[in-house]
């Protein structure tokens, strides 16, 4: 996988861009000024990340995702991830057939729903999984492959479905290596 350098990085405009940042030369980003991304974390291939985004650090988006920030935002917190093909919107058009609907109609004639979405510090969503808009994924959340989030999530809780329904909780096992890999880091 080849990366874009860090000059290269600077000269994209983005917010901020932290150290050893490596974003996929074939990843598509766009509104570089509305996304700010931290130390270590990572954009893989065939990524299409937009609108107003905040990554923490140790993040990483996994080859083939869609991170649809728009103008509410997503924020993914330190050590959270999302595994092959996520999707994660912002905004949803009104499916009901009361109002048009898409991006070419003006927005007198539709109703969008719009919502931010966080990614929980920890939290790691399985490949093909969808996170509609205004879900929150409380710190230590797993979302298992080709699930469907509609809802807010509780902390360090598996969740796995369509839609995710909680199945058990997570292990806590992990904050001692956190520990221990940031003391590493000085």
């Amino acid at each position: 996988m080849a990366y874009y350098t860090q000059e290269q990085l600077n000269n994209m405009g983005f917010k901020y861009v932290g150290k050893n940042v490596k974003i996929s030369t074939k990843a598509s980003i766009y509104n570089c000024d509305q996304i700010e991304i931290d130390d270590n974390s990572r954009i893989d291939d065939f990524c299409v990340v937009s609108g107003k985004i905040k990554i923490g650090r140790n993040v990483h988006i996994a080859p083939f995702c869609l991170v649809a920030g728009g103008e509410k935002g997503i924020i993914f917190e330190d050590f959270s991830g999302l595994a092959y093909q996520v999707q994660v919107f912002t905004q949803s058009d009104d499916y009901s057939g009361k109002t048009l609907t898409n991006p070419t109609v003006p927005d007198k004639y539709k109703k969008e729903l719009k919502k931010k979405v966080v990614i929980g510090k920890h939290s790691i969503v399985g490949a093909g999984s969808i996170i509609m808009p205004g879900v929150t994924l409380a710190e230590g959340t797993s979302i298992g492959a080709q699930s469907l989030v509609r809802k807010k999530t509780e902390e360090w809780s598996i969740y796995l479905g369509n839609p995710a329904k909680k199945i058990m909780n997570r292990k806590k096992d992990l904050l001692e290596l956190e520990k221990q890999y940031l003391e590493s880091e000085g």
